[in-house]
């Protein structure tokens, strides 16, 4: 028995039919001893149009200079400089300490969760800077290029604690603004990312 919308075949005799959604690498960026990463549309080969309309970027092994420092990104509107655009976000996380002494699942607000600011964003904080910490995580750009909707982000990460905890961070908003963004910056709150990869596909 087939499964079948708008004369398209779904599933077929138990097999799914139609194409998933496929990852094309974009460009990859390497921190070494580095004070931001960003990328920016039409630069060193980087994309954030409309060729594509969800961008994912993929964060590995991110490790500061700084102990305790928090990864954060903002935004920059077409033809804008600053990376200050609106935010309004929020944050909760779950985690557990190596030696079992404390373990939670919070919301988290003050500096996590903002409102209408134009601040850079917390992704992961506390990422420690023993050589075995860093934090990984994936960050989802929906639709970078309308000129009709705000911009929804979705960020799930884990990182290795500077207080020896594994933390499991989600962390979503959107840029309130319906002007087209192309270009993204990543960053320590404090110090600068030692070493790291951030990779950015487009999603079709």
């Amino acid at each position: 028995m087939a499964v079948i919308s708008n004369a398209t075949t779904i599933i077929d005799a138990g097999a799914i039919s139609v194409a998933k959604g496929a990852l094309t690498h974009i460009k990859t960026l390497t921190a070494s001893s580095s004070g931001t990463l960003t990328f920016h549309h039409g630069t060193s080969d980087v994309i954030l149009d409309s060729t594509y309309k969800h961008y994912m970027f993929e964060f590995i092994n991110i490790h500061p200079s700084s102990n305790d420092s928090y990864f954060t990104f903002q935004a920059n509107a077409v033809g804008e400089s600053g990376f200050n655009e609106t935010i309004t976000s929020s944050m909760f996380r779950a985690y557990n300490k190596e030696d079992s002494s404390a373990n939670a699942l919070s919301y988290e607000n003050g500096d996590y969760d903002l409102d209408q600011e134009t601040v850079f964003q917390v992704l992961n904080d506390s990422v420690g800077t023993d050589t075995d910490q860093s934090t990984c995580g994936r960050l989802m750009i929906f639709e970078p290029s309308s000129t009709v909707f705000v911009k929804h982000w979705a960020y799930q990460g884990v990182e290795n604690a500077a207080d020896d905890k594994v933390q499991n961070t989600h962390t979503t908003g959107y840029f309130n603004t319906t002007a087209a963004l192309d270009e993204f910056q990543f960053k320590m709150n404090t110090g600068n990312m030692d070493t790291g990869s951030i990779k950015l596909y487009g999603v079709s």
